[in-house]
């Protein structure tokens, strides 16, 4: 019987552009305009300080339970990789992702309130809501990516989780259905080290996440997930394979969340403060900041002025949300999403809850 080792395709790689200090690597530097790079920051800061606004707020009673961003900001690249074409299917930890597409403050706002009506996505966005259940958004993502290839449409499908997912099946199934179809889609694995209080090293005792795509004959890349740039560059790689034909990605960017898993939760209660304070030196806007200054991209007027247009724009989200509380939602709006034409018996239903309606007036 022969013994040889098997030739496999795919080895795992690790990408950093961008060190903690805000150092660039001379050799992988994308080169990018700086226009676009402080469009970058903006939006990092606009997702923290929006955070930061969110946990207040939730803390008041005014919104609801959520799962904070802070320290995950440089996710930004992944989505500004992408075309307005492209779909992106998020969890629940990819608000700097919506706002980079396009949604707007004041919706997230008013699903974090309770009503389902804030999950509604713009027609034009492709985007779907926020997914709670771990892990099952990555199927729709590989069935949005099969109807895509049908069509012969050019376009991917992009989609978000934690490492807490990589433990579902749904993860296995998507990874698995999308190689073999050699589908267009980025999984993009947001490892922040804790699924919920259970720590990576207690869930696989794999080296990296990105090695599991080997399983299914598929590039697995780690990045740093704290570095805009490295995180940009690994998605527009793997969108540009997606384009040519050549298949799905599996993407683990290594990042942590300095805040909680959700307003819930109590961080203190499973992790030290000094692996927190080592995470905070890696800060994904600190490094970027660093970055561009040093490059005189930006300088302290246009961080001052940014942080008080940023101020603004959330005060001004948060008065739309307002209004929105105070005018109301409509009930009858339920009956017009379930179905692109409603069934009789619905129909029944949205016509006698109307009529109770009226009565009431």
């Amino acid at each position: 019987m022969p013994n040889r080792e098997i030739d496999i395709a795919y080895r795992v790689k690790y990408l950093s552009i961008l060190d903690q200090e805000g150092q660039i690597d001379q050799e992988l530097d994308p080169h990018l305009p700086g226009e676009l790079l402080l469009k970058f920051y903006r939006a990092m800061v606009l997702a923290r300080r929006f955070d930061e606004r969110m946990l207040i707020l939730q803390r008041q009673g005014k919104i609801g339970t959520f799962a904070p961003i802070k320290g995950q900001e440089a996710q930004i690249g992944a989505a500004a990789a992408l075309l307005p074409e492209d779909w992106i299917v998020p969890s629940f930890r990819e608000a700097p992702v919506e706002l980079w597409r396009g949604k707007p403050m004041e919706r997230m706002l008013l699903y974090y309130s309770g009503y389902s009506e804030g999950g509604r996505i713009q027609e034009g966005l492709n985007m779907l809501p926020v997914s709670v259940p771990v892990g099952s958004q990555m199927t729709h993502a590989v069935g949005i990516a099969l109807g895509m290839q049908y069509r012969d449409q050019k376009s991917v499908a992009a989609t978000f989780f934690g490492d807490g997912a990589t433990s579902q099946g749904d993860f296995h199934e998507a990874l698995n259905f999308a190689s073999v179809y050699r589908l267009p889609v980025i999984f993009l694995c947001q490892n922040n080290h804790w699924a919920i209080s259970l720590p990576r090293s207690r869930q696989t005792n794999s080296a990296t996440l990105a090695q599991k795509a080997i399983a299914y004959d598929m590039p697995g890349v780690q990045v740093d997930g704290n570095d805009v740039l490295a995180v940009y560059c690994a998605v527009k790689e793997a969108a540009k394979r997606c384009r040519a034909g050549d298949g799905p990605t599996l993407i683990e960017m290594v990042t942590y969340r300095l805040s909680m898993h959700t307003t819930a939760d109590d961080p203190k209660k499973y992790r030290t403060e000094q692996e927190v304070a080592e995470w905070e030196k890696r800060d994904p806007i600190t490094r970027f900041e660093k970055y561009l200054t040093e490059r005189q991209i930006l300088g302290e007027g246009q961080i001052r002025a940014t942080a008080e247009e940023i101020k603004t724009q959330i005060a001004s989200a948060e008065s739309r949300w307002q209004e929105i509380m105070a005018k109301g939602i409509d009930p009858l709006d339920m009956f017009d999403h379930a179905y692109a034409e409603l069934t009789p018996s619905l129909l029944d239903q949205k016509e006698i809850v109307a009529r109770e309606l009226e009565e009431k007036k």
